[in-house]
């Protein structure tokens, strides 16, 4: 696999926690790095597919009105809750 150096200015203590779970975990800082940066790509990625999904329901007219859920929040934890709405 072809790599390429990426440099980053991060806090001290940031870069202490990285150091910390590298010898924890028997890896080189570089391994941590790596990992935390593809989850964190990945959680980024599955971010915005959610978002673009949602607002293609907005468009769709698939929402609920926020009074409809106000109502029915305040109604959790009561001897009659409301159903969820749709």
């Amino acid at each position: 696999m072809e790599t390429r150096v990426l440099t980053a200015h991060v806090p001290v203590q940031l870069a202490e926690k990285v150091d910390e779970l590298a010898n924890r975990l028997e890896r080189s800082r570089g391994w941590v790095v790596k990992q935390a940066l593809a989850n964190w790509i990945e959680l980024e990625e599955e971010r915005r597919r959610l978002t673009l999904e949602a607002m293609v329901d907005v468009d769709e007219g698939n929402v609920v009105d926020q009074e409809e859920v106000e109502k029915w929040v305040s109604s959790l934890g009561t001897d009659r809750p409301l159903p969820r709405p749709l």
